[in-house]
């Protein structure tokens, strides 16, 4: 992990600064041994798009990206009130969950991450309070006990709406914000929330659009990930690997646009107030 520099005026502070952080960092044999971390805590096997660019730099620059995915993806099949046009084709039930999980090792494969973790919880019902009271407490502890043993640098995670406002984002990403804020162990404080750009909505279902009151104001995207043009190929190639949720018709008119709709960089909200920077480790 990169050393944070304290650039206040005062000799002083930055002398304190500069004693606490040298008490406070690994030796430089332990520094130099593990590698940066990051994990992409994600809902379903296709979340990763909204981050691809920035998963593939990372993982090409030698940072140890996983993606752990909560839910084992059953239930993503059919198109009626979503805002995802999926092809008529796809399996349902257990053979979904079977396929979804070889679409999310093909992507990982894509970008260079670290196998997939899956959770295996229910898609679609990960805050089913009703249906099981233990759920949301099950769930909660196994994405702690990943946490804890991964122990990332950095997080990243769909802001409270969701991004898209699906509930099963919405729950993740208040797990995450739960784990930071009650200090549990090997949570970072670098927690940042992902977003597709609204115009990707408006690629992938013109019909519908981007949901209403959904997407945060320009001002809070104060974190802005510079890539390559090798690090969208690779994004766009773990795309085309979940081919139970993008229809060919889709990716035909969305993939050839995304250079255009993201201007390189993929932008993210803070979870907690950090300086504006260009580096999710800085």
């Amino acid at each position: 992990m990169g050393t944070f520099v304290d650039m206040r005026p005062h000799a002083l502070g930055f002398l304190a600064a500069s004693v606490v952080m040298s008490i406070n960092m690994p030796s430089p044999t332990v520094a130099q041994s593990r590698p940066r971390t990051l994990v992409a805590l994600l809902a379903h096997a296709d979340d990763e798009a909204a981050a691809g660019p920035v998963l593939a730099r990372y993982a090409r620059e030698g940072v140890e990206v996983h993606m752990i995915i909560a839910s084992d993806g059953s239930a993503g099949s059919g198109s009626s009130g979503g805002y995802l046009v999926r092809p008529d084709s796809t399996p349902k039930g257990d053979s979904l969950a079977i396929q979804r999980q070889a679409e999310a090792r093909c992507a990982a494969t894509a970008l260079g991450t670290r196998e997939p973790i899956f959770l295996g919880f229910p898609d679609g019902k990960l805050g089913d309070y009703p249906g099981d009271r233990t759920l949301i407490y099950r769930l909660t502890e196994r994405i702690a006990v990943e946490i804890e043993r991964l122990r990332p640098d950095v997080v990243i995670t769909w802001g409270p709406d969701g991004g898209t406002g699906h509930p099963d984002h919405r729950m993740v990403s208040n797990i995450a914000t739960q784990l930071q804020r009650t200090g549990a162990p090997g949570m970072p404080e670098r927690l940042f929330y992902m977003y597709l750009p609204v115009e990707a909505f408006r690629m992938t279902n013109p019909q519908r659009g981007e949901p209403p009151l959904l997407y945060p104001q320009a001002k809070y995207f104060t974190v802005h990930v510079p890539f390559t043009p090798a690090d969208l190929d690779a994004s766009k190639q773990s795309m085309a690997c979940h081919r139970s949720q993008y229809s060919a018709e889709m990716l035909q008119r969305s993939l050839p646009a995304m250079a255009g709709v993201l201007n390189g960089k993929v932008r993210f909200i803070p979870a907690f107030s950090v300086t504006s920077t260009d580096d999710l480790f800085r």
